[in-house]
């Protein structure tokens, strides 16, 4: 029998070898992805989206902390439950008007015109009505006003003011002029926003004559609301429904 030529079994091998390097060759390069910058673009955005997630999750485990937290130490007594529920009055009563405060601002005294005019003139003209409170108490709203009286009756959002012959009625009482209004924030900001020119402050004291005196304060007191706020239509979300 004739042996194996050693040649033919050489180049038989190579074939063989070279045919497996050129199937991995292509499974490689199937495996491949060309990278452009829409590819780039899209991935930016998923780490972003994963890290925004990530961001999002972490307030949520320290609020959910908080939460625990304050669980654990109502757990201990009640002292602490007696504790948190004053803090949380105070709060409530804060936000809602009902406390004294104290703070920075400016004072506002109003008065009629104490002038005296020629026959025919409109009187009206000399008066401070309410529509001239409510200008006042709008523009310091939009200063940036934390709290506002008038008369020594803290003014709300549930407050009217309403004219009632010489007097004007605030919370349901009567005030007579002058009017003094307390204004807590930023004195500066304040004083610009009624005595800036073109203000309404501004128009009452230098065209109407009406008395109009601004004074800054470091520290001036606001009254809170001694009133009853009762709701006759508004009721919370869930109940009732």
């Amino acid at each position: 029998m004739k042996k194996d030529n050693p040649k033919i079994v050489l180049m038989f091998f190579s074939i063989i070898v070279g045919i497996f390097i050129a199937t991995q060759i292509k499974m490689k390069l199937e495996m491949y992805v060309p990278v452009t910058v829409k590819s780039l673009q899209m991935t930016k955005a998923e780490v972003l989206s994963v890290n925004n997630e990530i961001s999002e999750m972490n307030k949520v485990i320290k609020q959910k902390e908080e939460e625990l937290k304050l669980l654990e130490n109502i757990a201990q007594g009640d002292n602490n439950i007696i504790d948190i529920l004053i803090e949380d009055i105070k709060h409530n009563k804060f936000h809602s008007g009902r406390t004294d405060l104290k703070g920075p601002g400016i004072i506002i005294t109003m008065y009629d015109n104490p002038e005296e005019r020629m026959p025919g003139f409109d009187i009206n003209d000399d008066v401070i009505h309410d529509i001239d409170i409510l200008h006042i108490l709008n523009d310091l709203k939009i200063a940036g006003a934390e709290a506002i009286s008038i008369n020594g009756e803290r003014v709300l959002s549930t407050s009217e003011i309403k004219c009632g012959g010489p007097t004007i009625r605030i919370n349901g009482r009567s005030s007579a002029t002058p009017f003094v209004i307390k204004a807590i924030g930023d004195p500066k900001l304040l004083y610009a926003s009624v005595s800036a020119p073109n203000t309404y402050g501004d128009i009452l004291k230098n065209l109407y004559n009406i008395g109009f005196e601004v004074e800054s304060e470091d520290s001036i007191e606001v009254p809170g609301f001694r009133g009853i706020t009762n709701f006759k239509y508004a009721k919370p979300v869930g109940k009732g429904d």
